[in-house]
């Protein structure tokens, strides 16, 4: 699935013969979508437990250099990104997450 990130490579033209050098850069620039499809980035959200109680159902957080848990969401600021269905924090309404419609 992709993330909206990823852009498809440009592929070159074919030449009228079989040419095993063309194959090659074709099938590297193949690969290094795929690549990039397989990894979209750092994104991790999980479910916390302590026991059996639920902490949190979705964590969108990261530990900063500093070792303060800080929300790793995009903002307000950053909604013209976004697609719709994204979800972002909205930092001036009291940090309520919002979905982009």
């Amino acid at each position: 699935m992709s993330t909206g990130t990823t852009k498809s490579p440009n592929l070159p033209l074919a030449p009228l013969n079989y040419d095993r050098q063309f194959i090659d850069d074709l099938l590297r620039i193949l690969r290094l979508y795929f690549a990039e499809l397989d990894n979209p980035g750092i994104s991790q959200f999980s479910t916390n437990y302590k026991g059996d109680k639920i902490l949190s159902a979705l964590n969108c957080s990261t530990i900063n250099s500093l070792g303060v848990q800080v929300i790793s969401l995009p903002n307000q600021a950053d909604v013209a990104k976004l697609r719709a269905g994204d979800i972002y924090v909205d930092l001036t309404a009291g940090n309520v997450l919002k979905i982009k419609s």
